[in-house]
């Protein structure tokens, strides 16, 4: 192959991925105009009006929250019915019925999530409560870590990090991190 037969076929390659990247992108775009729009309509948005302010006031994972989800077991049955950026929404295959666009939006909204509950944090909720309810692998969690630090970190700093708080890419190891707060 010569030089420029080289070029030419790289470039088809790389409109190629192009092509695909944007066609994840379009799908991704979708989903965030159309996220969560069942919450605002019967039979979902009576039961989630009484329940969110609940649920802001709870632990995520405690008791008191679990039972609250019991509560809003109509409201949730019909959403995770819709929605497909939930475990819950594969029946039994939960979180390996799910693609990549899924876990995407889904991680997006765990985050979301754990800024409107009481001591809400998303790297808790995944090394623990979440990894134990949807029974996602160690590389998995690991993966939804790095994202989370990496991708949705609130104004470039990450809410892990005990350093000086500048914004960074640094991928911590969140299990020492926790382990230390543990320790202390």
């Amino acid at each position: 192959m010569d030089k420029e037969e080289c070029i030419k076929e790289t470039k088809a390659h790389i409109a190629e991925v192009a092509k695909l990247l944007q066609k994840i992108a379009t799908q991704l775009l979708h989903r965030a105009r159309m996220h969560d729009d069942t919450k605002l309509k019967e039979p979902e948005l009576p039961l989630f009006m009484e329940y969110t302010p609940k649920l802001k006031e709870q632990v995520f994972g405690s008791d008191e929250y679990n039972e609250s989800l019991k509560g809003l077991k109509v409201a949730l049955d019909h959403h995770y019915n819709e929605y497909p950026h939930h475990p819950e929404h594969f029946g039994e295959a939960g979180i390996k019925g799910m693609s990549l666009v899924d876990l995407i939006e889904m991680i997006c909204d765990w985050k979301a999530s754990s800024m409107r509950t009481k001591d809400g944090d998303i790297v808790k909720s995944i090394n623990g409560y979440s990894q134990k309810r949807f029974k996602f692998s160690d590389e998995l969690k690991q993966i939804f870590l790095n994202t989370v630090q990496r991708e949705l970190m609130e104004d470039g700093v990450c809410s892990s990090c005990k350093g000086d708080g500048k914004p960074h890419d640094t991928v911590h190891d969140v299990d020492k991190i926790y382990q230390e707060e543990e320790d202390e």
